[in-house]
């Protein structure tokens, strides 16, 4: 038996590490040169900058994604996970105020905000044990099943009963229930603020039931990890490989790369779905789940923006919420308050005394990048936005504006070239209002897609998920035993 993976980003390799421990040949095809697709990092002259990973779900033994991890070799010994607290830190011109996992400090704040507080610690209490369930589909064969539990599901009541009315809410919504401007502040630091109340009360469930970690050497070194163990295996990976059609034949289904035509017994579409159903073949798919998700996606854009600063950041809070005393302006877009990812602690991520720091800037700003880049100021514009953002940071921790050493500025249009994703977008956005998409695993007999973008909201869970039930789909079809560790 021989499988096609196309893509070789977390789920790709998730399901590829699947497939070849059950002994089907598979073949990645890669249009990068790296594992990890949109969760990846890069260096710049001795400093590494940090582009995927902020907290990895399942980092904790006793949460079931982390089997996942286990079995696909994504956490490993060379990689043991950090888990910060507090997890977020705001800094404005009152000081400095930390967003802790149990909330502890928060109650100080006031008594305006002792029944909105209460109210949130309800929710995570109803969360508490909360889990993406791993379980198999139906009719598979597998050498280690995971039998249904009831009680598994009993026990996540509290959430699920909670969850529809979150999902009418926004993020920004449910924080706006607290007076103090700092609690909102913090608040909108852990998820995008327009995204469902869901994903943010979910979130700081994870790090509340000490999960959500980071791994050392960050979202690379696990794609690494990943890659690696895949091939230990006897896979395959080609990369600058790059995938222009999916077709079916009379002995299967097959993919063009160039001149060259590559067969096999099913073909997994790992790269972003959205894209896929438009470009991958010679007639774009039409099924209404695919027009659905044409009609109904609304995707995450970002720009990344990373420096390297010739100064020990150490004393500065590992990830900042930071109250900026003038708007910064970018890409048609205003930010009163931006996320920094302080690295200084992460020592191998910048030469000795200096430090790395992050930053990404959300909002829909493909459509402003692209028509700097048909204008011919993209370049430009980039070079002023860094500027920009060094002048605004510079006003609150000097340091950085005045040793700024490296810098780097991603954009959607840089997203697209090197991940091929739609409008740039590193995930999928899951709106107040908007039910649960989920794009079919199993497309046909030996066609599949996975990935993040076949659900919302997007990130590392549903892309291990997924994969890991379209690996199961592929040997059910091709009656090969699912075989997920040795």
């Amino acid at each position: 038996m021989k499988v096609i993976v196309i893509g070789a980003g977390i789920s790709g390799l998730t399901c590829a590490n699947y497939l070849q421990n059950s002994g089907i040949q598979t073949l990645i095809l890669e249009q990068a040169a790296a594992p990890g697709g949109v969760s990846t990092s890069w260096k710049r002259k001795g400093y590494t900058f940090e582009g995927g990973i902020h907290w990895l779900i399942g980092a904790k033994e006793s949460i079931p994604l982390h089997d996942i991890w286990i079995e696909t070799g994504a956490l490993q010994e060379n990689n043991p996970v950090y888990f910060k607290d507090p997890i977020y830190t705001l800094v404005d011109d009152k000081g400095q105020m930390p967003l802790y996992r149990d909330l502890h400090g928060l109650e100080l704040t006031g008594w305006r905000d002792r029944l909105a507080l209460r109210i949130l610690k309800f929710h995570l209490l109803c969360f508490d044990g909360f889990h993406q369930p791993i379980k198999d589909i139906k009719g598979v064969k597998t050498k280690y099943p995971r039998p249904y539990s009831l009680w598994e599901y009993i026990k996540m009541g509290g959430a699920a009963m909670i969850s529809p009315s979150l999902v009418m809410h926004s993020a920004r919504c449910y924080a706006r229930r607290f007076k103090n401007p700092r609690i909102r502040a913090l608040l909108g630091a852990v998820v995008e603020p327009s995204i469902n109340a869901l994903s943010l009360i979910y979130t700081l469930s994870t790090f509340a039931m000490g999960d959500s970690g980071y791994p050392k050497g960050g979202s690379l070194q696990m794609a690494r990890n990943m890659a690696s163990r895949f091939e230990s295996r006897g896979g395959q990976i080609r990369y600058r490989t790059s995938v222009e059609e999916v077709f079916r034949t009379d002995a299967g289904w097959s993919v063009r790369v160039g001149g060259e035509v590559f067969q096999a017994d099913a073909v997994v579409i790992s790269m972003d779905a959205r894209t896929a159903i438009d470009k991958l073949f010679k007639t774009p798919i039409q099924d209404k789940w695919a027009q659905k998700m044409r009609k109904g996606l609304r995707t995450t854009q970002c720009i990344f923006l990373g420096v390297g600063v010739k100064a020990d950041l150490s004393a500065w809070p590992r990830s900042m919420q930071i109250v900026l005393p003038e708007p910064l302006h970018a890409a048609g877009q205003t930010y009163k308050t931006i996320v920094v990812n302080n690295y200084a602690d992460v020592k191998e991520y910048a030469p000795e005394g200096c430090s790395v720091i992050t930053c990404l800037l959300h909002g829909p700003t493909y459509a402003w990048w692209k028509a700097a880049k048909e204008e011919g100021t993209y370049e430009a514009k980039k070079k002023e936005l860094m500027a920009a953002f060094l002048k605004a940071i510079g006003k609150v921790i000097p340091v950085i504006e005045e040793q700024a050493d490296v810098t780097d500025v991603a954009t959607p249009l840089t997203y697209e070239r090197y991940c091929s994703t739609f409008e740039g977008s590193y995930m999928s956005d899951w709106p107040p209002f908007q039910p649960l998409f989920r794009a079919p695993y199993r497309y046909e007999h030996g066609l599949y897609f996975t990935g993040q973008r076949t659900a919302y909201s997007g990130g590392l869970p549903p892309s291990a998920q997924s994969a890991r039930l379209t690996a199961q789909y592929v040997c059910r079809d091709l009656d090969v035993e699912f075989v997920p560790h040795d």
